[in-house]
């Protein structure tokens, strides 16, 4: 029998979500690194390449990766045999405390991002608390932990289906995964759950996710059942549909696919599909009554010297002198550098300038001619004006498009991922642009941002509306003013061209 103490696992698990926050799993950066040597899409390479950059900075400085620091899930393992010290606390409420601390470290402040009362106020907790706990009791007198930082916008791509037995799993993934779009932020891996129930799937699934990357070595031995069977077809057929990294186009879309089943009833097949992004963000730790967790920083030098290049062709912009009349000969696919003031608004932003239009107010800012970034910051340490200050998934912002470029005045706008069709023919119709920011490259966009003010909206918090001063910020012309649209006709282009190549290699054999 071994004693726990409360405190050394409240410490180990704020101990753990902080570590988490700024370094990557080692074997995930190594299949990024894989993918980027692999890969013959120029805009896909770009983009991984500031996703490695970012990685090795987080790493650094010690900051988040990801300006989403996610929703905690925690899977906790007791061993029947564990005696507590203290009884005055659940293992959800341990792990609660923990999440506070880890949140609100002064030294890292987390950026806040869970809301109580979700079917209706929508009201900020402020600590990011709680987590989402799954406990089980198994043998032995050891506390096992695994824990993740899961972020809203792959977390929000979650599928669940109730196939029939004899219906194709791999099928449905290959069916279901352009629907997905890049909100996700690919490449990631994806976690697929398969039988129980339901709502057991999706359990699976996201336990799944905690595994190390190992496909390439499961490639090199060859499936030695139908799950690792499953496995590699799921993996290929996925990369074949040339979704690429951001959803512009290329070569590897998943670096793996992991999969966890439980047996079902014999007249059900439920499966469920959670893709990881590339802020993948997981620990696992063992505590055994002699401390907290101890866990080992890796090192600097096991991060590849891949560094992000701006090439000589990039168009450099002054947000401040930029006219509506300008952004018409910006073309799909032209990296883009942009100097000056910036707005930034999303999902609560939005609603609240929709609510106040239609009450006939006036704004707080104005937006005319001016661009506007989908943005929640995390707060700034130390000197930085901001903190990572990554984009989040511009779909959402979609259903308010017509209303910010017709009624607001707005010129461009700024996420990440596709919009949707009546988005980029609204886009073509004001002759506007959406330029996308690389998602999971937060810290590095964060080091554009050279002053950071709140304008409107203070009460809203991370979703308040800031006025940001940027010098050479990295983007995409995702969407141009003729609608020409990269998130459609990147990974068509390159669905054909690994066709092609998989012909030509299957006709040298």
């Amino acid at each position: 029998m071994s004693v726990i103490r409360q405190a050394d696992f409240i410490e180990s698990i704020a101990d753990a979500l902080q570590y988490i926050s700024y370094y990557h799993p080692l074997d995930f950066i190594q299949a990024l690194e894989k993918a980027y040597e692999k890969e013959q899409s120029d805009a896909a390479k770009n983009a991984i390449a500031q996703v490695l950059t970012n990685s090795r900075m987080s790493a650094q400085g010690h900051r988040p990766l990801c300006q989403d620091t996610g929703i905690v899930t925690c899977f906790v393992k007791v061993g029947m045999d564990v005696q507590w010290d203290k009884t005055d606390m659940t293992v959800q409420q341990m792990v609660d405390e923990g999440t506070r601390r880890a949140y609100t470290n002064a030294d890292n402040p987390l950026r806040a991002s869970i809301v109580a009362d979700p079917a209706g106020a929508r009201k900020n907790t402020k600590d990011n608390a709680p987590a989402v706990v799954h406990l089980d009791m198994i043998a032995g007198d050891k506390i096992e932990v695994m824990i993740a930082a899961k972020g809203g916008g792959s977390e929000n791509k979650s599928k669940m289906v109730m196939l029939n037995p004899s219906d194709s799993i791999a099928d449905w993934v290959v069916e279901t995964m352009p629907k997905l779009g890049a909100g996700w932020c690919p490449p990631g891996m994806l976690g697929i759950g398969i039988g129980g129930t339901a709502e057991k799937s999706a359990v699976l699934a996201k336990e799944s996710l905690m595994e190390s990357v190992d496909i390439h070595e499961l490639i090199e031995r060859g499936p030695q059942n139908a799950e690792e069977a499953l496995r590699l077809e799921i993996f290929e057929r996925v990369n074949a549909l040339g979704i690429g990294a951001q959803g512009l186009g290329g070569l590897t879309t998943v670096l793996d696919v992991k999969i966890k089943s439980l047996p079902t009833h014999a007249a059900s097949k439920p499966v469920t599909l959670i893709p990881n992004c590339a802020a993948t963000r997981h620990a696992h730790f063992t505590l055994d009554g002699s401390g907290p967790a101890q866990l080992t920083p890796p090192k600097l030098e096991d991060w590849p010297q891949v560094t992000f290049e701006l090439g000589d062709d990039a168009r450099r912009v002054n947000l401040d002198e930029v006219t509506k009349a300008d952004v018409q000969d910006w073309k799909m696919g032209e990296t883009v550098l942009l100097s000056g003031k910036l707005l930034t608004g999303r999902d609560a932003a939005h609603k609240r300038i929709k609510e106040m239009l239609e009450r006939g107010e006036e704004l707080p800012v104005d937006f005319n001619n001016r661009f506007i970034y989908y943005v929640g910051p995390v707060d700034p340490v130390g000197d930085e004006v901001v903190g990572p200050a990554g984009p989040t998934t511009s779909t959402r912002m979609d259903k308010f498009t017509d209303m910010m470029l017709e009624k607001a005045g707005i010129t461009g706008m700024i996420g990440k991922a596709e919009r949707g069709p009546e988005t980029v023919e609204s886009i073509r119709q004001h002759k506007a642009v959406y330029l996308m920011a690389v998602g999971g490259a937060a810290y590095l966009v964060s080091k554009a941002i050279k002053k950071a003010r709140v304008v409107a909206f203070e009460d809203l918090g991370m979703e308040a509306i800031y006025e940001f001063e940027v010098e050479d910020m990295p983007v995409t012309v995702a969407v141009d003013s003729d609608g020409q649209n990269a998130h459609s006709q990147g990974p068509a282009i390159w669905k054909a061209k690994i066709a092609d190549l998989d012909r030509s290699l299957a006709g040298q054999k």
